[in-house]
Formats: C-alpha cells, structure tokens, sequence
C-alpha cells in the first residue's frame, strides 16, 4: 500500500514526466545564422560573429537570406549605454525595411533618453505602433532574453521572462492608429494587418554610434 508520502512523490514525478512529454524537443531548435554567416546577407565587414556573440562596427542591418513566417525566434542581447537598436521580423523589402518591417525595439531603458520617451520606442515595444505593458529590460552589460513568436497574425514578445507585448495584427486595419485610436508614428502609412506574414529577419547595428550584442539567436516553426 502506498503510504501518502509516497503518493505525494510519485504525482510529482508524474506531472515532471508529462511536461517532458510535452516540451519542444531541442532538435526543433535550429541557429539563425550559420557561425560564419554565410546563410546572412550585410555589408561586408560590418558584423562579425565571435566565441558565439552577434555585433555590429556599423550603423548597418544583418538580413537572413530564407523567409520565415509562423515561428518561435529566441536570442539574447546585451545593450550598451544608450543603445537604439532592434530585432527585425516578417520584412518584405529591405531597401525599404522601416515601413515594411515589423521591429521589436531594442533600447537602454535606464539611459534618461530613452526612460523619457514615448513608451512605444522603448524596449519591447512594436516600434512606432505599441508600447510594451512594462520595462523589462536590464542595465546595460548584463544580457536580456527575447522570446518573439509570430503565429499568423498573432504576435507576442516575451522579455526576461514576462509577456510584455501580445496582440493580433488583424485588429489594426488603419494607418495612423491602433484599434483603440492609439495614436502611432506617422511615417507608417500601412496598418499592421497589411504587413506580409512571412519576410526576412534581420537586426539592427550599431544605431547612434553605441554598440550591440547578440547571442544564442535560435528559431523554429510554429506548432499546434
């Protein structure tokens, strides 16, 4: 007869062995960008993969060469004093990325420029569209986790933890404003439901002379 104790210890195992059985396996996981970057496309010279970290010597994008749409993309970064920079997802034209990509802000949130702006160009935020619910990002020095899914037209940003951006495209069918008359960027002359749903994925370099990292940058598909 099972004593309570041992009852107790073997519903522990059981729900451990079902969220095993439940977990992404590893070998779903696949790195963005080879080591060498050949699968990439960026001004030659300007980023440079090291010991496993992703930066820029220049104010210059780093482009993948295949198009992804319906996926889970999970990297680190690290910003430097003041930095501005951005994860770049679903881009249809990258001679025209700023109004035909959809960029997860990357910023120093701690720096009195960016603590002082519009929260809608902070860390987290849909540059230009949507602020995120909360500053999540960390001082500079000390790496940052992004988890970024785009499922259809559902888009969710998870930052060191916490889901601080979650909506669907679909809602915002007006350039110029949010579903619930947020006012957005007025250079954007295209509703977020008009955005292509697949594109390159790119980042940005080194925007306003401070420098970026990135590291463990792993994608994969999208599944029920």
């Amino acid at each position: 007869m099972l004593t309570d104790l041992m009852k107790h210890a073997l519903s522990i195992l059981l729900v451990a062995l079902g969220c095993f059985a439940c977990a992404e396996p590893e070998s779903s996981w696949q790195p963005l960008f080879a080591d060498d970057l050949s699968n990439a496309d960026f001004p030659e010279g300007v980023w440079t993969q090291q010991d496993g970290i992703l930066t820029a010597s220049q104010d210059k994008n780093i482009w993948t060469r295949a198009d992804y749409g319906n996926f889970v993309l999970d990297l680190e970064f690290k910003t430097g004093e003041g930095s501005n920079s951005g994860v770049l997802i679903l881009c249809s034209d990258v001679k025209r990325w700023v109004l035909n990509t959809i960029e997860i802000q990357i910023t120093d949130d701690h720096s009195p420029r960016w603590a002082n702006a519009d929260p809608a160009t902070q860390c987290g935020a849909i540059f230009g569209h949507k602020a995120p619910t909360r500053s999540m990002v960390r001082k500079p020095g000390e790496w940052n986790r992004f988890t970024i899914t785009s499922a259809g037209t559902r888009l969710t940003v998870v930052l060191n933890g916490e889901t601080v951006l979650d909506l669907d495209r679909k809602d915002w069918k007006e350039a110029g404003q949010g579903p619930n008359g947020e006012v957005i960027q007025k250079k954007f002359d295209k509703p977020l439901s008009q955005f292509a749903d697949s594109g390159k994925i790119g980042f940005q370099g080194k925007h306003g002379g401070v420098p970026i990292y990135f590291r463990n940058i792993r994608i994969r598909p999208v599944t029920d």
